[in-house]
């Protein structure tokens, strides 16, 4: 499991599997997001499987899936509120974690300057430069 630390509360990350869900919550993570849909490969695991592990564990889980720019406003806010109230540290994943880094920039919009969400996403190695419009940054 590859874990990409975008800021104090969140990290992101390619697809994981249940396996890895103990070490989620051994790393200090509260709650599990995952941003990409079931079925896009045969090889990923579920989502429901990966519910079922962190809620067994104690983690909350959020299903957000994203399949493709533009971002949803409901998904959007899904993220903005899942940030808001976790009591802790979140972790992120999709494919390769790049729409998580996307989706994460574009809830921060406005409360954070574009230029700190890009070079955040970027120290991560995630180039969200195409984005600065949407993040108010030109």
């Amino acid at each position: 499991m590859e874990i990409r630390r975008i800021d104090e509360r969140l990290c992101v990350s390619p697809q994981i599997g249940v396996d890895d869900v103990a070490a989620i919550k051994a790393a200090g993570f509260v709650a599990i997001v995952n941003n990409r849909p079931d079925g896009e490969e045969d090889d990923q695991t579920d989502s429901a499987i990966i519910e079922a592990e962190a809620r067994r564990l104690g983690l909350e889980f959020y299903f957000i899936p994203v399949t493709a720019p533009p971002f949803d406003p409901e998904m959007v806010r899904q993220t903005q509120e899942v940030l808001d109230t976790a009591k802790g540290p979140v972790f992120f994943y999709c494919r390769t974690g790049t729409r998580c880094a996307n989706l994460w920039a574009i809830s921060q919009a406005g409360k954070q300057p574009a230029d700190k969400l890009i070079k955040a996403a970027a120290e991560a190695g995630y180039n969200i430069s195409h984005l600065a419009g949407q993040l108010g940054g030109g």
